[in-house]
């Protein structure tokens, strides 16, 4: 049974708005007002995103009119399209709200919504080293008092796929026994810096081919946190917990290679691999 994924959990293009494994300066956004709302975003997309908002209305609206792969149906679609005038080709993604209150609250957000903070937490993880999401910038719409949709920007990668269609054996380039190291080194790198992810699963965990060989990245980085007083192998032990719990969740919805026993090793050896590793520099 191949998976049906949500907007936030898409395989081969959610996967695609991964970080790029090359040396990225620090970003910073600049903000222009356009007609009932703001955009945010690098300066060199901002009067390109901008002048499409006035033209589309949202920036969602018009990617959905780009020629582009496009993201298995869930919560909404993920569009792929290159910006006028420049050569960068973005993911745009309308948020949406999830949990048990999603129907209610939907698409509106409280200013200045989650986007802000998605794009600092990138910023930091990148400067850590940590490989994750390149947020280019996003979109603000009003939508009564105190109340806005968002768009959000990220910069395109080609061929990333999730842990999950990896271990569900959907990614014929890249197996399970690839991406496990991979994703190890990188809940390594997570408790160094004192990293915990909440929503920490299969989903949100990307893996990509660099010339190193396969390279896992953390996405939804939004509700990340930074545990600056625990140590390391408390964060490691959070983080494994919640990855592992998702991985027999989704064992059971689709199936895939990771056994009871291979999640067990898995985590003895991560763990054994945070033990082997050099202290990082204290946390930033």
């Amino acid at each position: 049974m191949t998976p049906t994924s949500p907007e936030r959990a898409a395989g081969r293009v959610h996967g695609s708005h991964a970080h790029d494994s090359s040396a990225d300066t620090t970003l910073a956004l600049h903000t222009r007002a356009v007609p009932a709302g703001d955009v945010n975003a690098v300066p060199a997309l901002l009067a390109p995103l901008a002048e499409l908002v006035r033209q589309h209305g949202t920036l969602y609206d018009w990617a959905a009119t780009q020629p582009q792969p496009r993201a298995l149906k869930g919560r909404a679609p993920v569009y792929v399209a290159t910006v006028p005038d420049t050569t960068e080709t973005v993911v745009v993604r309308h948020a949406w709200h999830g949990g048990f209150f999603a129907p209610l609250t939907t698409d509106r957000f409280r200013r200045p919504t989650r986007a802000p903070r998605e794009f600092a937490h990138s910023e930091r993880l990148r400067s850590l080293g940590i490989p994750t999401t390149t947020v280019l910038g996003f979109a603000r719409y009003d939508a009564g008092p105190g109340l806005c949709r968002v768009d959000v920007v990220s910069r395109f990668i080609p061929d990333a796929f999730d842990l999950g269609m990896v271990a569900a054996g959907l990614v014929p380039e890249l197996s399970c026994a690839q991406a496990l190291p991979a994703t190890q080194a990188l809940l390594v790198q997570l408790a160094q810096q004192g990293v915990v992810h909440p929503d920490l699963n299969v989903k949100n965990v990307l893996l990509t081919q660099s010339a190193l060989g396969p390279q896992a990245m953390i996405i939804d980085v939004d509700v990340v946190r930074w545990e600056s007083a625990a140590d390391a192998r408390a964060v490691l032990d959070a983080n494994l917990r919640r990855l592992t719990r998702s991985a027999k969740k989704w064992r059971r919805q689709f199936g895939c290679a990771l056994s009871d026993d291979a999640l067990q090793q898995f985590e003895q050896s991560t763990i054994a691999a945070l033990n082997a590793s050099s202290p990082a520099p204290a946390h930033q």
